[in-house]
């Protein structure tokens, strides 16, 4: 069975985690590896059980903790080469991924790995690259998008494969306009390459669904420009306007931003 977990979904840290009774895929690595340890043992789990770890891209939220998660767990690091540059750079980074540990990965190339085939693929954001993944193990298929500026022809392709999906609501559009944030940052939040509102979210799902979606799951929201019940209400008045009723025709939860979300078995 494959078993899904957020360690934290937002600004402060992003970090997800895929895994079977005998194989493990973590997707970005933005929150550090004592706190890992802590959320792992609370679960009954072993960070020995990761056995790949995959970057979406190289903001500071996502690859902080990268290169010590990868040092002291032996990790291959998974990701293209402009974002294997950008963790280079990225001062935020303190431990830079070994080379040895370095893997090069190219979007709309498939590639079979443990009990894991992983299909990246392009998504428009400001950092120097940027991909989404889809994950598929044990007859399941996981799609996960984040920092999405906006949804593109082939990322709804992918939403339409997934039956299970994690996808950004950053913001409320209200919000953010009548916040407290400069002009300038409100404009790149709500920019083609920025991040995903509600009800952008909302319309992506509703749109590119296909039947056999079973859950959603809504990520990277924003502390200040956004609400977990705000987010979901939204969401589901969208789909209801399609004749889609959460909790009977999918099921809707809401990551946390900076603590564990559950284990959720997909199956």
């Amino acid at each position: 069975m494959l078993r899904f977990i957020s360690f934290g979904s937002g600004s402060s840290g992003n970090c997800y985690f895929l895994y079977t009774g005998s194989d493990g895929l973590m997707i970005d690595a933005g929150v550090g590896i004592r706190t890992l340890k802590k959320h792992f043992r609370d679960y009954g789990l072993s960070l020995t059980q990761v056995h790949q770890l995959f970057i979406t891209h190289d903001h500071a939220d996502h690859i902080k903790c990268v290169g010590s998660i990868s040092h002291e767990l032996h990790l291959p690091v998974y990701a293209t080469s402009t974002v294997h540059q950008g963790i280079d750079r990225n001062y935020c980074v303190s431990r830079k991924v070994d080379a040895a540990d370095r893997r090069l990965i190219e979007c709309n190339q498939s590639i079979d790995i443990g009990d894991f085939n992983v299909t990246p693929f392009m998504v428009p954001h400001d950092s120097s690259d940027n991909v989404g993944y889809m994950v598929e193990a044990e007859g399941v298929t996981c799609c996960i998008i984040t920092d999405a500026g906006h949804i593109t022809e082939q990322m709804g392709d992918f939403i339409n494969k997934a039956n299970y999906l994690v996808l950004e609501a950053n913001h409320d559009r209200e919000m953010l306009m009548a916040g407290p944030y400069p002009a300038h940052l409100k404009e790149r939040i709500s920019s083609g390459t920025g991040h995903l509102s509600n009800n952008d979210c909302a319309e992506a799902i509703a749109q590119h669904m296909s039947e056999n979606l079973r859950h959603v799951f809504l990520c990277h929201l924003s502390e200040e420009n956004n609400h977990p019940e705000l987010a979901r209400k939204t969401v589901e008045a969208t789909l209801r306007s399609y004749g889609i009723v959460t909790g009977k025709d999918i099921q809707l939860d809401v990551l946390k931003r900076t603590m564990p979300t559950g284990i959720f078995e997909l199956i």
